[in-house]
């Protein structure tokens, strides 16, 4: 039987409480913004981690990239802190990624509000969709009725 939780999700999973503190507290770089790290992925063998972050308060491109720059560059500093606070025989290389699901999923919320919005503004169409689906059900109902 599989364990549910395995081994490289343990270790991805402490890896993320460690980095977000280390970051927080040894990286003195101006350019690094306020970073969150969403996820991290560790291979197999252990050997790599895809350490994926998130920059509040900066949406720009030129301004992500500067962060990953600075995070790519501090990594061998931010592994060999890893190798002092965690328990590994090997630490994973690691890797950092920018996550735009963050920003993704605000941009869908902002759409779905509009949309919800621009919904309530026309009441007759509402009506129409209400309606519709209660003639739906209606109609399942009866032909739920009809097999038996």
């Amino acid at each position: 039987m599989a364990k549910e939780y395995s081994r490289t999700q343990r270790i991805g999973d402490q890896m993320q409480r460690e980095l977000a503190q280390l970051i927080r507290r040894e990286i003195k770089d101006p350019r690094v913004g306020l970073v969150t790290i969403t996820a991290v992925e560790v291979s197999r063998d252990v050997s790599h981690a895809k350490i994926f972050i998130t920059v509040m308060g900066q949406d720009s491109a030129e301004d992500i990239a500067q962060n990953l720059k600075v995070l790519n560059d501090a990594s061998g500093f931010l592994r060999m802190q890893l190798g002092r606070s965690m328990q590994l025989r090997n630490v994973p290389q690691l890797h950092f990624h920018f996550d735009s699901s963050v920003s993704r999923g605000a941009h869908l919320s902002a759409l779905i509000e509009r949309a919800v919005a621009e919904d309530s503004q026309h009441p007759d169409a509402a009506a129409a969709a209400a309606a519709a689906a209660e003639a739906n059900s209606k109609a399942g109902e009866a032909d739920v009725a009809d097999k038996e």
